[in-house]
């Protein structure tokens, strides 16, 4: 019975695919229609995430009701609990009457929210609420209103983490993860590669009017070793390039290798390896790469130096001290007569310091190089600042993204050297 179902969701839903884990998916899909568990859909970018809710809704007691499909990345932070609980007139700038929310238009359907980990933390809390109870409040109301809405929600996000990182609520996670789904990417299902691209091929076909593409075996091969970071939406694409571009409608593996592209989306090689809280970054450029070494940069000369004036500090103590280094991480052991080298990461040379100078002159001489040094790292850090601004147009969350930096540590650095104009 379940396998028949199965076939007719793919006829019905133009789903193609052997694979296992995408037919389990399907056969969940199907059990958890009939009840109104909330479901969790996650898979990568691609994959088709999208067309499991419908299936959940179409065959569930809902059928009837309302549909809506609701992007949360793409509503501004601002508007978003606007647009899914609505708001009364004047309750913000440019609310000029009354208006529903998704959830209240939806009363008897089914709200599916997409890239659901994108929303902030003040709208997980209401959603919670009304997934829990079924009641909402409006913005700037403060009426409690009734809704019979089944949420299916997906992501891309490894929520888990989103979690552990505070960005999102965990009470919230496992009230919506009351049934999991999860839809494999393409490279998990290799036999379904060749299918889909048949499919495609025939589709654009159809709609430009032209003969159908085909793949030779060696380029079968090839269409099935490839990781398609992408995933279906990826392989469609380069369907439909090949359908528009490619004079000839055989397809070798010479041909297709043109369309691959060589460096994949999330493989690319770790340029800096040595970049703080580096999972949380991407860079997009060598401009952004730069940025953040020369912040880094900043960091570890005012380190070096704090050693530095410890060593000038204890030079007149004749036992022996060890010193942390913070820049190479190894210990600095000062002796009689002897030289200290301390290395520095950015540097093949090194700097060499003695630890008991000559003179008081000595000392007020190498603090003030250091100082200097330190005003000309100021001058770059500003100068940066400046550019990134620009580069954003004034937009300073932009700018602070651009130079790997937090928002408050950009204001902080726009007041030091009073930018605030920039």
């Amino acid at each position: 019975m379940a396998k028949v179902n199965i076939q007719q969701i793919k006829q019905r839903f133009g789903i193609i695919g052997v694979s296992p884990e995408l037919e389990r998916a399907m056969d969940v899909a199907l059990q958890v229609s009939h009840t109104d568990l909330s479901v969790l859909i996650t898979g990568e970018s691609g994959v088709g995430k999208e067309i499991f809710p419908q299936i959940i809704h179409q065959y569930s007691r809902r059928k009837h009701g309302a549909y809506f499909a609701i992007n949360c990345g793409s509503i501004p932070e601002g508007t978003i609990d606007s647009e899914l609980f609505g708001h009364e007139k004047g309750s913000f700038t440019g609310a000029t009457g009354t208006r529903k929310g998704y959830f209240e238009v939806a009363d008897g359907g089914t709200l599916f929210l997409d890239e659901v980990g994108e929303l902030p933390l003040s709208t997980q809390s209401r959603l919670l609420r009304v997934l829990e109870s079924g009641e909402f409040i409006k913005v700037g109301s403060s009426k409690v209103e009734k809704s019979d809405v089944r949420v299916v929600a997906a992501t891309n996000l490894n929520m888990v983490k989103a979690v552990e990182q505070g960005k999102f609520r965990e009470d919230l996670y496992y009230r919506l993860n009351s049934v999991p789904i999860r839809i494999p990417p393409l490279r998990d299902r290799r036999e379904d590669i060749p299918l889909l691209f048949r499919k495609f091929a025939g589709d654009f076909a159809e709609k430009y009017m032209m003969p159908s593409i085909s793949l030779t075996d060696d380029a079968k091969e090839l269409i099935k070793e490839y990781r398609w970071p992408g995933n279906v939406r990826q392989l469609k694409n380069i369907t439909e390039q090949i359908s528009i571009i490619e004079k000839e409608r055989i397809i070798t593996a010479d041909i297709l290798q043109k369309y691959l592209p060589k460096n994949e989306v999330g493989m690319l090689p770790v340029l800096v390896s040595n970049i703080r809280d580096a999972e949380q970054k991407s860079f997009a450029n060598e401009r952004e790469i730069l940025y953040q070494v020369l912040f880094d940069m900043k960091k570890d000369i005012t380190d070096l130096k704090k050693v530095v004036k410890n060593m000038l500090d204890n030079s007149e103590n004749t036992s022996p001290k060890i010193f942390d280094d913070p820049v190479a991480s190894t210990s600095v052991i000062p002796k009689d007569n002897a030289t200290v080298t301390i290395p520095v990461k950015y540097n093949q040379d090194t700097i060499r310091l003695d630890d008991r100078p000559s003179s008081k002159d000595e000392e007020i001489q190498e603090a003030a190089e250091f100082e200097e040094s330190s005003l000309s790292l100021d001058e770059v850090e500003k100068d940066l600042i400046v550019k990134a601004l620009e580069k954003n147009n004034g937009k300073r969350k932009q700018a602070a993204v651009d130079l790997g930096i937090s928002e408050r540590t950009l204001y902080r650095k726009i007041k030091e050297y009073n930018l605030d104009n920039a």
